[in-house]
């Protein structure tokens, strides 16, 4: 009997020992992200670039430093090139938004002028102003208490708005600076790390052990399919949705389709607001502007837009990372109650990162380690 104890005791310090490992490592990770993100980008930057930069190097047998320097000089063209484009002809489509604007608000305010001076409008005034006469002096008070708080409250609310978009412009702007020094550092990190990848990679194998060194590789392996897997499947969703929207805005013959298509794509990335921000006030306004037609061809495309997104979100992400539907799906809905919106990243990328612990053995390894048992 105290035998079996002993046993449970050393299995519960066991258990501690790596709780308190993982926990560290968390800490240290926490602690240690913000000082090298821009080194940490340049890497994963080297790995994208490598198979490229080996296929230029072994083609045109130059030096491996002229093969990276090509490769990103294509890279940084082609996304400037694409950034470029896509600014200039939002811009030119903001820029005539920005004019008939102020046509679309004077129409609104005409309309709810039109909408106030209707004779049902101005009965149902005279009745409430009727009513009101009649109330109780301390009836009359608490109204115009409430009334007036419900301003104030609005007036608050508005102030904070206000306020907010302002300081999240201010930290947009103060951020720009600090923006480009990080691209252009990792931009050298990643040459540097591209032009001596395999020595750096022959250095780093040469200091672990052999055990360790399996166990990793499979790991690391997995991890960069999955989770670039993952970047591909949310860029796939985007360029469905927005391709989907501009293609059905352009078919309802609505102006600067691309503009809405391209804005819409990008908050379909926040589950929370998505096209929803987008397409349900302009459906209302049109409504209220009885322009029927219009309404429900948005609607329409609205309900085609949030369908395929819901079907093909959990098969496009679990055929990129290697996972089943069904548990892309939970990790999906888990993520979004534990953690919100980022949690639609946390939950896949945990289960990723589970699931190459477990096809590497080192999940097995820890519970073994755990409940003392010999390997084999």
């Amino acid at each position: 009997m105290d035998h079996y104890w002993k046993m449970r005791a050393f299995q519960v310090l066991r258990l501690l020992f790596v709780l308190a490992i993982i926990y560290l490592s968390i800490k240290v990770l926490q602690f240690v992200t913000p000082l090298i993100y821009p080194f940490i980008l340049g890497f994963i930057i080297a790995i994208m670039i490598n198979r490229p930069v080996n296929w230029i190097q072994k083609r045109a047998n130059i030096p491996r430093w002229i093969s990276v320097s090509i490769v990103l000089v294509i890279v940084i063209l082609l996304v400037l090139g694409s950034i470029t484009l896509l600014i200039t002809q939002v811009v030119i489509e903001i820029g005539h938004l920005i004019t008939v604007m102020p046509l679309y608000i004077q129409d609104a305010v005409n309309y709810l002028k039109h909408l106030i001076t209707k004779e049902i409008i101005t009965n149902f005034y005279d009745r409430i102003q009727l009513l009101y006469s009649s109330l109780d002096e301390s009836y009359k008070t608490t109204i115009e208490e409430n009334i007036g708080a419900a301003l104030s409250k609005i007036a608050q609310t508005g102030t904070y708005l206000v306020n907010s978009f302002l300081k999240g412009l201010q930290s947009f702007l103060t951020s720009l600076p600090n923006t480009a020094t990080v691209l252009v550092i990792s931009t050298l990190a990643s040459f540097f790390i591209s032009k001596d990848f395999y020595k750096m990679k022959h250095k780093i194998s040469s200091l672990v052990p052999p055990a360790v060194k399996d166990r990793s590789v499979r790991v690391l392996s997995d991890l960069k399919s999955a989770l670039f897997g993952f970047v591909k499947a949310q860029f796939t969703l985007v360029s469905i949705t927005g391709f989907i929207i501009i293609i059905g805005l352009l078919i309802l013959r609505v102006d600067y389709a691309f503009t809405i298509g391209i804005i819409a794509g990008i908050l379909d990335l926040l589950p929370l607001l998505g096209t929803g921000s987008v397409f349900v006030p302009w459906i209302i306004y049109l409504f209220i502007k009885q322009d029927f037609q219009l309404v429900i061809g948005l609607s329409i495309l609205y309900a085609v837009v949030v369908v395929q997104r819901q079907i093909m979100e959990p098969k496009v992400v679990a055929d990129n990372i290697g996972l089943d539907p069904l548990i892309t799906l939970i990790a999906l809905f888990v993520g979004l109650q534990l953690f919100g919106v980022i949690g639609l990243i946390i939950g896949p990328v945990a289960v990723v990162i589970i699931n190459a612990l477990m096809n590497a053995g080192v999940l097995r390894d820890i519970w073994t380690f755990i409940i003392g048992e010999q390997k084999a």
